[in-house]
């Protein structure tokens, strides 16, 4: 699985970063989110799915 974050429609929520801290980073400067490596290992996927359904601006993706 492969997980991006649009950073036109991130708005630094932070929720992805709560629900799945080992994948997404914020930035210090404005809190928005970025994966800290495009592909999710196996064990991480069942939270970046969570992730992906708590994001209020729908920014993340998976594939």
């Amino acid at each position: 699985m492969k997980v991006r974050v649009d950073p036109e429609r991130c708005q630094g929520h932070t929720l992805c970063a709560m629900r799945a801290p080992e994948v997404f980073e914020l930035s210090d400067i404005d809190g928005h989110s970025s994966p800290v490596a495009e592909e999710v290992p196996e064990e991480q996927q069942d939270r970046v799915i969570d992730a992906v359904r708590s994001c209020p601006e729908r920014a993340i993706s998976v594939v």
